[in-house]
């Protein structure tokens, strides 16, 4: 698999988001070993993840990663809609935003940087609405 495009806020826990992840389609079971491949080591095992059913229609129930399986929950809630919740055991949880695999590159990129500063007090929920208000404010054709 590619590397995953990720990026990870610095000293995690410092906002409502601990990075986002731009996937680049919607096979869970094919994105998600390379997500889990990506973080450091010392961010521990990802046992368990949540993601939206909105996002993730047909993800399977466990996925397999290099050396574990890891279980997987979909959620109805709106608010989880663009979030993958890792679960690491005892190591704790990552929150990131996941951006749509069909997002267009500027703008992912745009997301994956704001989602990333420490400084960023949106949530999951509201960072699509900074995408859109960006390609809105800028001129056709740049």
């Amino acid at each position: 698999m590619p590397l995953a495009r990720l990026a990870l806020t610095p000293g995690v826990g410092h906002g409502p988001l601990d990075g986002a992840w731009w996937p680049r389609c919607d096979a869970l079971e094919l994105e998600l070993p390379s997500l889990v491949g990506a973080l450091a080591p010392d961010c521990g095992t990802v046992i368990h993840v949540t993601v939206g059913t909105a996002a993730w229609p047909h993800a399977p129930r466990t996925v397999m990663a290099p050396g574990h399986v890891i279980e997987v929950t979909r959620t109805d809630t709106a608010a989880e809609t663009h979030v993958v919740r890792l679960d690491c055991g005892t190591v704790g949880h990552w929150e990131l935003l996941v951006i749509p695999a069909d997002e267009p590159a500027g703008a992912a990129t745009r997301l994956l940087a704001a989602a990333a500063d420490p400084s960023n007090p949106l949530t999951a929920e509201r960072m699509p609405a900074l995408a859109e208000a960006d390609l809105e404010e800028r001129p056709h054709g740049t």
